[in-house]
């Protein structure tokens, strides 16, 4: 299996590069475009894609409890998204709060997760969206979201990964 691996990476990545030089890259960005993505990239990517599966989700409404895929509670969201771009959370705020790497928040990049915490303990949590917005599902009677960032005082940022 690895040989049959070796071999064809023999054979896509000369072909890459070919390709990647006829629509008119340079031979630094045809093989700049044929590495692998450094963690970063990683990150970043898999950031975009869980903000596109929250907002595939605005509308739908809030239920104290529920996880998807009709309707959701906070940390609800946040895994049934998480798990749609092949990540597992905790089923809490708190418990995802727990498990994710606390960032500053100049570090914070879309798909990051956003907790509202008071005494250490996480009670919300949504999907940085950017521009200092979030996708989240905020409270009873109300709907999956993107929305401004409220109570900045008591908001953390967490990745998972």
């Amino acid at each position: 299996m690895a040989h049959r691996i070796s071999s064809l990476l023999r054979t896509i990545v000369p072909l890459a590069l070919a390709a990647a030089l006829m629509i008119g890259f340079s031979p630094a960005e045809a093989v700049a475009a044929t590495k692998t993505p450094t963690a970063e990239q990683t990150v970043e990517a898999r950031g975009l894609k869980v903000v596109a599966y929250a907002k595939a989700l605005k509308g739908r409404p809030y239920r104290y409890g529920a996880s998807g895929p009709g309707a959701f509670d906070c940390s609800g969201l946040t895994g049934y998204v998480y798990k749609k771009a092949h990540v597992t959370l905790p089923r809490t705020a708190n418990a995802q709060y727990h498990k994710a790497r606390k960032l500053a928040a100049s570090e914070v990049r879309p798909g990051d997760l956003v907790f509202w915490v008071s005494g250490g303990r996480a009670y919300h949590v949504g999907i940085y969206a950017g521009g200092g917005k979030v996708w989240h599902a905020p409270k009873p009677g109300d709907h999956v979201k993107l929305a401004d960032i409220f109570s900045r005082s008591q908001v953390r940022f967490g990745r998972i990964g």
